[in-house]
């Protein structure tokens, strides 16, 4: 395996789908069977920083950024097409339109079947959700969809580059205009404490690997790799602890919550496979410029919408439900991409 090319999917990530059902499953039955000990859980904050879930999140993202190789930004133009769509679907269009959906279909379509102390707040956890592009799974869909490693490298890095600056004044934007306040200190902390210290951290790990050799980059991405799962196992099953009486109390509201989450993946990943098409873009570039542009960073939607909003808060719950449903309609899209190659490929 070269340097920057993701590894093979192991035994974990193959059964990804089935573990995250368990997860789900398993925190809901916890959070009913010892809710005492979830509530001292979630008062284990700081500054409105939930620290389990904070340290959980770290554990979760840094060996994923550890194989994230800056310098491949170098290798941008070799795909600039790919780029170029993916880039303008993640940020030009994507928390737009969440932003859009979440107004129309939660905020006036649902808005009587919804709780309505809790509007706003559903509102700016799908704004939340959908301000992120996906760092972590990327590499599980891109190999999912037989995707050129060097394109999902180079857009992973330049998307945490981006992100690391446009998180906070994106949202910030989004929620303003949807007349919620912005608390900016606690915004900016979200940023530094779940993009730009995970990412320092990651880099100067990698830096330090690579001076041992390749081989021990290598090394510590194998067994990084479970740990990586095990913490977002464990999230899961934190997060729907957390929720889980309200999951099972309100199954209106997360079926509802679900609808705009759906309609802006499956329209943002048709979108951008659609413009890859129509300017000739490669299906090894297409399927994950598809996919990045369709995911989104969950980990960090849940922990800035804890630190912003509080874990009871619907902000969190429909961070919860982007979590709930990411899984099997990320693998859905993996599945129309692989698929549709050959139409795809027939291009005129």
């Amino acid at each position: 395996m070269s340097e920057s090319a993701p590894p093979a999917m192991g035994f974990f990530e193959r059964y990804l789908t089935v573990w995250v059902a368990l997860c789900i499953v398993a925190g809901i039955a916890l959070g009913h069977l010892a809710p005492g000990a979830f509530r001292v859980i979630a008062a284990a904050e700081v500054s409105k920083v939930n620290l389990p879930v904070a340290a959980l999140v770290w554990l979760m993202i840094i060996p994923m950024l550890i194989k994230i190789d800056f310098g491949a930004l170098h290798t941008v133009s070799e795909h600039w097409r790919g780029i170029g769509v993916t880039l303008f679907i993640n940020w030009a269009v994507k928390p737009f339109s969440m932003a859009a959906l979440g107004w129309l279909f939660i905020g006036i379509l649902f808005r009587p079947l919804l709780p309505a102390d809790q509007i706003d707040s559903y509102i700016a956890g799908l704004i939340l959700l959908a301000a992120a592009p996906c760092t972590a799974m990327v590499f599980v869909w891109s190999n999912l969809c037989r995707g050129e490693p060097h394109f999902t490298l180079s857009q992973v890095a330049l998307n945490d580059s981006i992100m690391v600056f446009a998180f906070a004044p994106l949202v910030g934007l989004l929620l303003g205009l949807s007349a919620i306040t912005v608390p900016w200190d606690t915004l900016v902390l979200s940023v530094v404490l779940y993009i730009l210290v995970p990412v320092i951290l990651a880099q100067v790990w990698r830096r330090a690997l690579l001076k041992a050799g390749p081989e021990a980059l290598e090394g510590a991405l194998v067994r990084l790799g479970p740990l990586s799962l095990v913490a977002l196992l464990t999230t899961l099953v934190l997060l729907f602890g957390f929720q889980g009486e309200r999951i099972i109390d309100q199954p209106l509201v997360i079926g509802l919550l679900a609808v705009p989450i759906l309609i802006q993946v499956y329209a943002n990943a048709g979108l951008a496979y659609l413009l890859n098409r129509q300017l000739g873009v490669a299906h090894c570039v297409a399927g994950p410029s598809a996919l990045i542009g369709a995911s989104n960073f969950f980990e960090l939607a849940v922990a800035a919408a804890i630190s912003l909003f509080g874990l009871q808060s619907g902000a969190a719950l429909a961070t919860v439900v982007g979590v709930l449903i990411e899984v099997p309609v990320m693998l859905s899209v993996v599945r129309i991409v692989n698929d549709s190659k050959r139409w795809y490929e027939a291009r005129t």
